[in-house]
């Protein structure tokens, strides 16, 4: 893959502390090429110089996404997560990974990726030993075009028959992501035209998670996306617009995944 054909991925979501007041931090995000696309989200590539300063915490949020992560000398396959995930970044080291589309992986895993939730496993136990070469492949560069060229060639070399499923999990949880109508279990299986313990079968089996979280977890992605571009008037009314029957309920989401309120997370942010 040359490097005109990479496109960026556009910001992160859900990176609680996007900048660092001290100290070098970077964060690239690369799309795929279009055979690629319907299976993997983007390519990211995170590193940080904080050699003589503070140790830092970085906490990120879940995505509905596994991802495929180089560092350490080692490749491992992630699960969701499903609460925010916390790192202390130190000294100076680097981080390369790639993120799978909702339902995106299974193809290649063909085993429900339920069972990654909260773990993961060495590339190993998915790609082989063509795990390994590619974990060295990535550890031997340290240019970010040619980290996302290397993992494109080893996915295009393991790409999997194509799954019509895979295309319509993409389709639904675009529109739960878009949507702030869709607020309700209810609402995705009428999307689907299927009943709910279809639903959560093949969630489970593509995703990882079941679609009321996906549902909560995309609702409050956005209501962080807020707070960050300071566009947050009301809270009263950011809950109502992201679906919520209340501001207490609305809270205690916001409190339980981010671990502060709405209020003291803007205010932690500086604005």
């Amino acid at each position: 893959m040359s490097q005109a054909t990479l496109k960026d991925a556009g910001p992160a979501r859900g990176v609680l502390r996007p900048a660092f007041s001290e100290g070098e931090f970077q964060h690239h995000r690369q799309l795929p090429s279009p055979a690629l696309a319907g299976l993997v989200a983007h390519y990211w590539y995170v590193a940080w110089d904080l050699r003589g300063l503070p140790a830092q915490e970085q906490a990120t949020l879940p995505h509905p996404n596994l991802h495929l992560v180089v560092e350490h000398g080692q490749a491992r396959i992630y699960g969701v997560h499903s609460g925010r995930f916390m790192r202390t970044l130190q000294g100076k080291d680097r981080v390369f990974g790639i993120k799978f589309r909702p339902g995106g992986f299974y193809p290649f895993y063909r085993q429900a990726v339920a069972q990654l939730g909260n773990s993961s496993i060495d590339v190993a136990a998915c790609f082989g030993a063509d795990g390994a070469a590619f974990c060295a492949d990535i550890l031997a560069t340290d240019d970010v075009t040619a980290m996302c060229a290397i993992a494109e060639t080893f996915l295009l070399r393991h790409l999997p028959p194509p799954d019509a499923q895979v295309s319509h999990i993409s389709d639904w949880l675009a529109r739960i992501e878009q949507d702030r109508d869709i607020i309700a279990v209810e609402d995705v299986m009428a999307i689907a035209g299927l009943d709910k313990r279809s639903l959560q079968r093949l969630f489970q089996k593509y995703v990882g998670i079941g679609p009321k979280w996906v549902i909560q977890r995309y609702r409050l992605h956005e209501a962080i996306a807020q707070v960050q571009a300071g566009k947050t008037t009301s809270w009263v009314d950011l809950a109502q617009e992201l679906g919520y029957f209340d501001q207490t309920h609305f809270v205690r989401d916001f409190k339980q995944l981010v671990g502060m309120t709405p209020g003291e997370y803007e205010k932690s942010l500086g604005l």
